[in-house]
């Protein structure tokens, strides 16, 4: 099948933010089932990111506030030049500036590395302390980026939404016009918290954080379904994939490839290998003879 141009033998994709960066782990995953990875955000320096603890589960998933933790746009893209030497899987580069020139510099480093897709997390929400509200919240800043980065970028552009939009239909309209490729959606939920009823405090040491996992695939999917239904570009659904039959779904109701993040914590890398076969597994039996024929194909009452 294909997505956005690229040939990939399967929709599923590693999510931004779960592995390091390090090449040797993006060609495990592809080897393990993916058809497509997809980098930490990059920053044009490195950022240390937050505090520990910066994780913690619940019952439904997990809560983060890693704080964009990476080694820096230069250092990143070194990993992905030595991915497509011993790889041929598709690499989507992530990459969060703090205004629009910010984000051309990083495109126009992108560009000139063998990346196949770039990825504006516009979206974040555990940095507001140092960026204020996320770029996906507020309807000029979305269109400001995107329009500056589709003016430079060789490589077709992914723009990540958040679900915390009050309406994310307009914002997924926005960056369609601004020049996105496609739609990223979506990033993590929230702010959320988790306490330690015997320390009597927050278990983050930023208290807050962005939740992810089974709990949030309803809204993912939901939003997907709405998203779908306004727009022309293709999306990459992320949010609560486990199973095959949850990545079964989130297509259906209208994504063009599917992400796993928080299930890899969980079950480890062969989860891409055992939701790919659930799929296969489902499409054989349901008579589909192509991933693609199960876009957007939801019946409604």
């Amino acid at each position: 099948m294909l997505f956005l141009g690229k040939e990939i033998p399967t929709p599923l994709t590693l999510a931004s933010g779960i592995l390091g960066i390090s090449f040797s782990s993006l060609q495990r995953v592809i080897r393990d089932g993916a058809g497509m990875v997809t980098t930490k955000s990059l920053s044009i320096e490195p950022r240390i990111g937050h505090e520990g603890p910066i994780m913690a589960e619940f019952n439904g998933g997990l809560i983060n506030s890693v704080g964009l933790t990476n080694p820096g746009i230069q250092d990143g893209l070194a990993e992905v030049e030595k991915f497509h030497q011993n790889c041929h899987g598709v690499v989507i580069v992530s990459v969060f500036g703090g205004n629009a020139a910010e984000f051309v510099e990083l495109t126009k480093a992108v560009n000139d590395s063998s990346a196949d897709i770039l990825e504006l997390n516009l979206s974040c929400p555990n940095v507001e302390d140092e960026f204020k509200r996320p770029f996906a919240l507020m309807p000029d800043k979305t269109t400001e980026i995107v329009a500056a980065v589709a003016a430079v970028s060789r490589i077709p552009i992914l723009a990540k939404l958040s679900p915390n939009s009050n309406d994310i239909t307009t914002m997924a309209k926005l960056a369609e016009a601004a020049g996105a490729h496609g739609l990223t959606m979506i990033n993590t939920l929230g702010h959320g918290m988790v306490i330690d009823a015997i320390a009597r405090r927050p278990v983050l040491r930023n208290n807050f954080g962005g939740i992810s996992g089974p709990c949030i695939k309803p809204l993912a999917i939901k939003l997907i379904h709405d998203v779908y239904q306004v727009v022309k570009i293709p999306i990459l659904g992320t949010g609560g994939i486990s199973t095959g039959l949850d990545a079964i779904e989130m297509m259906m109701a209208g994504a063009s490839a599917v992400a796993v993040g928080t299930a890899v914590y969980d079950q480890g890398l062969n989860v891409f290998k055992s939701i790919r076969a659930e799929m296969e597994a489902f499409m054989e039996t349901h008579g589909y003879a192509d991933y693609s024929d199960l876009i957007g194909i939801l019946e409604e009452n």
